[in-house]
């Protein structure tokens, strides 16, 4: 009977023991040169993707055929800083009167309608009818450390026609750009307050043209714009009386800057 050794239960062939080593020490292998540079790119593209999926943030897009509609009907509050620009007379030199005329800027409140007309992929027309609630000033300062302030409050019609320039839309968001022109009545004028001996006396009717910045966000269900619009009047309110309030202005024009809250 053979004496059984040890060393020749563990003595494996040659051949045996390489495909072991093929199967679990594969990263000892002496691959070729260019095999190795393959496997490289391959790994350095492969790290690339991952990373671009984990950093990659879906964005729902809302209101997608929002455009594809001709017509889009909204409201808006606004609330305006106003003034009046005065133009001073030659009588403002020459007689004895203010020493200063002007007219500071206050704050009013406006509320309204949308109509927004699509038109093209860049264009669209607005109209934005709408009631404004002013109360403009003028101040006189007189030598001696006295002064006056004549008062305007009124309510107003606006009636403004707006060409609208959008942006390309970025998911759910875009800016724009527009102008055109505003026509405005006053509706509550007082006849008899405006034919005191003492009061300053202005216009019932303004045209001004307009223009502003503003930017889109797309929700859900609606959609919120805030703007930033300006407008400058084309018309000479003031109308000319001989009592004092009018001595040394000669024209009186309406100047605003205005927040709008738009949802469409």
């Amino acid at each position: 009977m053979d004496t059984p050794y040890f060393r020749r239960r563990v003595n494996l062939h040659r051949s045996q023991t390489v495909r072991s080593g093929l199967i679990w020490s594969g990263w000892a292998i002496q691959w070729p040169q260019r095999t190795r540079s393959t496997l490289f790119v391959f790994l350095l593209v492969a790290i690339s993707l991952q990373t671009q999926a984990q950093g990659y943030k879906y964005v729902r897009k809302h209101l997608e055929r929002y455009d594809d509609k001709s017509i889009h009907y909204g409201f808006f509050f606004a609330a305006p800083v106003t003034r009046f620009s005065v133009g001073h007379s030659p009588s403002f030199l020459t007689a004895d009167s203010a020493y200063r005329i002007y007219s500071p800027n206050k704050p009013s409140f406006r509320v309204g309608f949308v109509v927004n007309a699509f038109l093209d992929d860049r264009f669209d027309l607005r109209l934005t009818p709408s009631v404004s609630l002013f109360s403009r000033e003028v101040h006189y300062d007189y030598p001696g450390g006295t002064s006056k302030t004549e008062v305007r409050e009124s309510t107003w019609v606006d009636f403004p026609l707006l060409l609208k320039y959008k942006s390309e839309r970025r998911n759910n968001s875009r800016m724009y750009l527009l102008a055109g022109g505003a026509f405005s009545i006053e509706t509550n004028v007082r006849r008899k307050e405006l034919q005191g001996a003492s009061r300053l006396s202005t216009g019932t009717m303004d045209l001004a043209i307009e223009y502003g910045i503003g930017f889109e966000q797309f929700f859900e269900f609606f959609k919120f714009a805030p703007e930033l619009r300006f407008s400058h009047g084309l018309i000479n309110l003031y109308r000319p009386t001989s009592n004092a309030a009018g001595v040394g202005i000669n024209r009186l024009t309406t100047h605003s800057v205005t927040l709008y809250l738009n949802f469409e």
